[in-house]
């Protein structure tokens, strides 16, 4: 609740009082004012012309909205940071270091700090910083070998021992960003490469000589087996299959339309189609040649298992290689086999073995472990520069979001406020309360209880850019706005966007526009159904000259006789011409009843005419008055992300303000001669006409029989059908009967 220690002063705009905030004084008081008298209660970070940085740092929660806590939580932090609040109110991005506080915990650290980063620039003289001065934080940071980030660059090694031992490990493991920007490891890559190494050493430990059958050539050995395993395999399959029954041996062998498909082509020994045939000949118990009958694609293959594998296990000399003795090949590498395929899957693994062994020998691990902790606890130089950049921004921003948050005073002074993202100019006027948005059915669903008149437009560049923005209409007419009409939107930063309406949300613009509004409807219809008359005529008079074409492009086939004959004229309806006589008859007297009436005002007929312009206006001027006075830019903010406090009203003045229509400057000079210009209309015949029916009218009412012989009056003429016969029976009853024509 506000303290009443504090006398607060308030203005009034959009009907809502609103707090004044004009000095330091009233921001260190800010906690006292009761967050009912707050505009906003919430605003996102994002979205908004003011610095996101900024923001972001006032978002403690990092929820990415601002709220009343965080708020009156930087302005505390401010209180603590500077001498007065009053510096802030000069906005500048460049603060003078005898502004800082030197007398609490918070603003010695902020001065110190400040002077470590002008003098780490090389400008120790100067006694003001500013966000240029922190905008190469690599720079600051480079000067200081541990910065508390827990990442250890090559450069932080100390030795070359260890930093060589750090080039080792982002070769195999990959880096992470220090602070200053260099590449580095943290405390996971050195205990995952230790581990990893240790893991290795541990598997090439088990590695003995008792399954190292040909000693240091048995990694040559298995490969050789593993080269030909399976097609040796095949081979004695098929062999065994042969065994089992003859009748097979000439289907296992290739057959000879393989070699009739070979013929033709360009062949060389490693091609597919050769290396798919058998390894050799099939027959049943056939040891496997060695060197001669061996299929060409293979045989260089299994010569290299011959030298590899064969000679050194089973001795020298052998030309062939039976189904045992393959068996007892690959039993004897069974053990090796089985080890080498438990191998770690590790990146470490590509170092050589013996910088391996050499890495895990000492206390190399302990020492670069002892480094990262000393880099993570060595110093927070990045926490203090982030308090100096918070300290500038603090000193530029905080009484503008103050005014666009606690009061709405940029937006009903300057109408800059942050949350306007720049200005539409479309159909003779600029509209300055533009948003973003980022969906606009979701946006306009909310955004039309503000009772104004919206519309949603897609904007792009050449560049390829896009975006999207509602714009609120308040001053104008709305007869030229339709979807798909184009203008051009001017963002906050001056660039050009081409904007093309997708949406829009009707409501009343202005007064005026609401009084003609129903004439306005009124001409629209009648046009719509005159063009659907004269659509229906000109699709039955193209019927009727289709079917005359017909008519007449047949009449050679009818005959003689019949192309004589001419159609009988139609006759008259006699119905049809009563009809038509009822008709004309009662518009007759509904428009001499309506004249009667109104004529009959006499000296009141000014007022008249009022009175039946306002029962046609009358009501769609009321309904926009009330609309009008309910128009405000609350929902508006509210479906982009914002929480508003009050009903921030956008009355006429002010809406006539953010939009402004076209208008000649002052002392321009105008050539009224327009070359282009539509023909006259003979403006004093037409009223010349109207003068002669309006006496006309009054003569038939009976207003100049006092004064005209009795021939001339209308009674005596008209008798009891004249609307003033009608209107005063007893008078019409004495006087003379009208006269009799023949």
């Amino acid at each position: 609740m506000a303290s009443d220690k504090y006398r607060w002063g308030f203005f009034r705009a959009g009907g809502v009082d609103q707090v004044v905030l004009a000095d330091g004084d009233d921001l260190a008081h800010l906690g006292e004012l009761d967050q009912k008298l707050w505009l906003a209660l919430s605003c996102p970070t994002r979205g908004l012309e003011f610095d996101g940085r900024t923001l972001d740092l006032i978002d403690t929660d990092h929820d990415g909205h601002i709220r009343p806590g965080e708020v009156l939580g930087v302005v505390r932090w401010a209180r603590e940071a500077f001498r007065t609040l009053n510096v802030l109110f000069s906005r500048e991005g460049k603060v003078p270091l005898a502004d800082l506080n030197g007398e609490t915990v918070l603003g010695k650290e902020l001065l110190g700090e400040s002077k470590h980063i002008l003098q780490s620039l090389g400008r120790p003289d100067v006694d003001t910083i500013s966000l240029d001065d922190i905008a190469d934080t690599a720079k600051i940071l480079a000067a200081t070998r541990f910065n508390g980030d827990g990442i250890l660059p090559v450069e932080s090694a100390g030795d070359e021992v260890t930093a060589q031992a750090l080039r080792d490990m982002i070769a195999t493991l990959g880096s992470k960003p220090d602070r200053s920007g260099q590449a580095g490891v943290d405390q996971v890559t050195v205990d995952k490469f230790f581990d990893e190494a240790a893991a290795l050493v541990a598997w090439l430990d088990q590695g003995t000589d008792a399954i190292r059958v040909v000693g240091a050539a048995t990694e040559a050995a298995d490969a050789a087996i593993a080269a030909v395993r399976s097609k040796v395999d095949d081979y004695f399959a098929r062999c065994r299959l042969a065994s089992f029954d003859g009748r097979a041996a000439a289907a296992l062998n290739a057959l000879e339309a393989d070699f009739v498909a070979l013929a033709s082509k360009t062949l060389t020994t490693d091609a597919e189609e050769i290396a798919k045939l058998p390894l050799a000949p099939v027959a049943a118990n056939r040891p496997l040649p060695l060197a001669e009958g061996l299929n060409p694609a293979w045989a260089a293959r299994i010569a290299t298992l011959g030298e590899a594998v064969v000679g050194p296990i089973l001795g020298g000399g052998k030309a062939v290689l039976s189904e045992g003795d393959w068996n007892a090949v690959k039993d004897r590498m069974a053990p090796f086999v089985t080890w080498l395929g438990a191998k770690p899957a590790t990146a470490v693994s590509a170092l050589p073995r013996a910088r391996v062994r050499e890495m895990l020998a000492g206390t190399l691990r302990q020492d670069i472990t002892a480094l990262v902790a000393q880099d993570a606890a060595g110093g927070d130089q990045n926490q203090q520069v982030e308090q100096v950049e918070k300290m500038i921004r603090v000193h530029r921003d905080l009484v503008r979001l103050l005014h666009n948050f606690v009061n709405f005073s940029e937006f009903y002074r300057t109408r800059r406020a942050i949350f306007q993202a720049g200005t539409l100019f479309i159909d003779g006027r600029s509209c300055d309360l533009c948003l973003p948005v980022d969906d606009a059915g979701k946006h306009a669903s909310l955004a039309g209880l503000a009772r104004a008149y919206l519309l949603y437009c897609d904007c792009t560049r050449k560049s390829g850019e896009k975006r999207s923005i509602v714009a609120a209409v308040t001053g104008g007419h709305t007869d030229n706005l339709m979807i798909g009409r184009n203008g051009v939107f001017v963002d906050r930063k001056g660039n050009d966007w081409d904007a093309t309406v997708t949406r829009i949300v009707e409501n009343p613009i202005g007064i005026r526009q609401a009084f003609w509004s129903p004439y306005k409807s009124f001409v629209r219809m009648i046009e719509e159904q005159v063009a659907k008359r004269a659509s229906a005529a000109d699709a039955e008079a193209r019927q009727k000259v289709k079917a005359t074409a017909e008519k007449t492009a047949l009449a050679d086939k009818t005959g003689v006789e019949g192309a004589d004959k001419k159609p009988e004229p139609k006759k008259i309806d006699v119905g049809t011409v009563a009809a038509i006589g009822v008709a004309v008859g009662g518009i007759a007297t509904f428009l001499s009843s309506i004249l009667a009436m109104f004529f009959g005002l006499g000296i009141w007929m000014p007022l008249g005419f009022l009175g039946l312009l306002m029962a046609i206006s009358g009501p769609s001027m009321l309904i926009a008055w009330l609309k009008l006075r309910q128009r405000n830019v609350g929902p508006i903010l509210d479906a982009n992300g914002w929480s508003v406090n009050a009903m921030a009203k956008i009355n006429v003045p002010f809406g006539a303000a953010l939009t402004q229509v076209a208008v000649l400057p002052k002392g321009a000079r105008r050539q009224l001669r327009d070359p282009f210009a539509e023909k006259r209309r003979p403006w004093k015949l037409y009223l010349i006409l109207l003068i002669v029916l309006a006496l006309a009218a009054l003569w038939a009412l009976g207003r100049f029989d006092a004064h005209l012989p009795q021939p001339m009056r209308s009674r005596f003429l008209w008798g009891h059908q004249t609307p003033s016969a009608r209107a005063n029976p007893v008078a019409e009853s004495q006087a003379s009967p009208p006269l009799a024509i023949p």
